[in-house]
């Protein structure tokens, strides 16, 4: 069974207390988008067998979202972390990298200049005035 450590209270979980969120580190696209950044954003994902970054949220604990490290193959898991993290921690990339001496991140390590993938582009930068009616408009 699969265990992981919620970041957040340090409580080590079975996935049954556990709900899966999907891949993490996505790119948000919303308003503003294109059809084909839109669709690839709701459809399309890596996948892959071996290493893979996931959400995960501790349902039956403190209910918190999370990120975990795992092997989809093996379900060994490489670590946790908080889920406003930018890219996976040094530490988690070290872990992924002794047990699979081949592998190599495909983001940028700088977080500062890699995309968070928690921002919708367009959402927040213009504000739209209140479309509702004001109460003296029915008077």
């Amino acid at each position: 069974m699969l265990t992981l450590t919620c970041p957040y209270c340090g409580i080590a979980a079975e996935e049954t207390e556990l709900h899966a969120g999907g891949e993490s580190h996505l790119k948000r696209f919303g308003p503003g988008s294109s059809d084909p950044e839109f669709e690839a954003y709701l459809f399309a994902r890596k996948n892959p067998k071996g290493v893979h970054f996931e959400r995960w949220r501790h349902l039956y604990g403190c209910g918190k979202w999370f990120l975990a490290a795992r092997d989809t193959a093996t379900l060994q898991v490489f670590g946790t972390y908080r889920a406003q993290t930018p890219v996976p921690p040094p530490e988690i990339v070290a872990a992924i990298q002794a047990a699979r001496p081949g592998w190599q991140p495909d983001w940028d390590s700088n977080p500062r200049a890699a995309d968070d993938g928690d921002s919708a582009p367009g959402l927040g930068d213009d504000p739209a005035p209140n479309p509702t009616p004001s109460r003296d408009s029915f008077a």
